[in-house]
This record gives structure tokens, sequence and C-alpha cells, in this order.
């Protein structure tokens, strides 16, 4: 397992908050979180393996690895608890960190979903990948990711975030494809005990209000389900000031 790239301010202050972020992304998606908390809190975004500064591991791997190697990514930091935000397929990973380790004090899982099992579509994106480099899904990703108002006011972000696609890893991005293709955990949702906070992007058409409210109802613990309107499935960015507000309000407890 791999020791992960990190981007980490607030040294010294007592409680953590890691952050993990979509398929295609780096750490640097969650600038405006970091600097939002680095006051208040150790703050700690994480490249997934084979995304930004982490290594490509050169073989498939699924989620539960993906959630080992925030684990020892934090040992190594001498991080032993910690609150988790995760987005897409950051919020697959918190997910199973939630329900599977006694670590997590409480969870933040912004658009995403319990059930990214869709052999078809991760199957068509691989192809794209493996034949054209991550470069080609880029345009497409980042017109769903923003709503169109958005990314017509705020061109250079949205250029910093289409380079930030076609710089990830070919095959650091296949493999996580095939690890969400596998990714059910409607099951499991139960499992989670710790206050859960279920973040929706009103125009988010990846992961819809519906896969959050179906979260929220269905964790084993205290939870709440917020629609954040404008906003598509980068909601970090494109509602960073609301989106801090709700963190602010589930974090400082």
């Amino acid at each position: 397992m791999p020791i992960l790239h990190t981007l980490q301010y607030g040294y010294g202050n007592p409680k953590t908050i890691v952050f993990l972020g979509s398929i295609g992304s780096k750490a640097h998606m969650w600038l405006p979180q970091l600097d939002a908390f680095a006051k208040t809190h150790h703050v700690i975004a994480m490249d997934h393996r084979g995304h930004g500064g982490s290594k490509v591991v050169d073989k498939p791997c699924t989620i539960r690895d993906m959630a080992q190697d925030v684990l020892i990514t934090l040992d190594a930091l001498g991080v032993r608890h910690f609150g988790v935000v995760g987005l897409s397929l950051g919020g697959a990973v918190a997910q199973y960190l939630a329900a599977n380790s006694e670590r997590v004090t409480r969870a933040v899982l912004m658009c995403t979903s319990a059930n990214f099992a869709d052999p078809e579509l991760w199957g068509k994106r691989m192809k794209v990948v493996k034949e054209r480099g991550t470069k080609a899904l880029a345009e497409s990703t980042v017109e769903r990711w923003f709503t169109p108002q958005y990314a017509e006011q705020h061109v250079a972000t949205v250029a910093m975030i289409r380079k930030m696609i076609d710089d990830t890893d070919d095959l650091g991005y296949t493999h996580c494809c095939e690890a969400l293709a596998d990714f059910d955990f409607s099951e499991q949702l139960e499992n989670i005990k710790v206050p859960v906070l279920a973040i929706a992007g009103a125009h988010d058409t990846s992961t819809p209000p519906e896969a959050l409210e179906l979260i929220a109802d269905s964790v084993g613990g205290p939870s709440m389900l917020q629609v954040v309107s404008p906003g598509s499935h980068l909601l970090n960015i494109e509602a960073a000031d609301d989106v801090n507000r709700l963190l602010r309000r589930h974090f400082v407890v």
C-alpha cells in the first residue's frame, strides 16, 4: 500500500479533517476548504493512488485498498482520529472508512453515491482513456462537474480543473474506474454509526440529490441532508462558501 501525497495545513491543531477528492483530481481541489479550516484544524488533503503526486500502483485496486492507503498515510503522519470529507470517489472511500474504522469521528459525504457499480459506464471510460488518454475525457467531465453559469463566469478555474484531469495518470485513472465499477455499499451503510452530513448539488447529474438522500436515510447513526443550489458535482469549488459553512457547523462542536 502506498503512502499518499498530501497537502497539509494547521499543524498542531488538536482535531484533524481529511479531504478525499474525485476521480481525476488532486489534493489542490480542496484549497477553498484547506484555507478556511487551517486556523482551527489540522487539515490534510490526499491524492488518491495514481493521482497527483501519489505513486501509480501497477495493479487494480478496490475501494477497500484505497481506504487502507488513507490509514497507512495517517499512520505515517502520526494521526490517530480524524473527521473525513469525501467527494465522489472520495465519498466512496469515506463511506468505507466510516463503516470500518473506529478512527473516524465524523463524516461528510458530498456529491457521492453508495452504489457506483455500473460496469458498462466505467468500461466505456476505461476504453477511452486506454486509447486516447485522460485528456479525451476532460471536456465532458468539466461540463458535468460545473453548472453552465459557473463555467461561464469562472473560466480560469474551469481551465485549471480541466488541466488537472489532463494531468492524471492514465493507469491511475483506469484503476480507480475499476474500483468504482465494483463499489456497491448499499447494504453496509447501516454500519456507519458516526455523525454523517450528506451534501448534494441541486444540479449534479452524476450523483443527484436522491443518491445523497438514500445515504442520509440509510446510515446507522445521526445524519443530515443538505442540498446546495446552485451547484453541480464539484460543489466544494462552485459553492465553496456554502460548503464551508456546512462543514463548520458539522465539525466545530
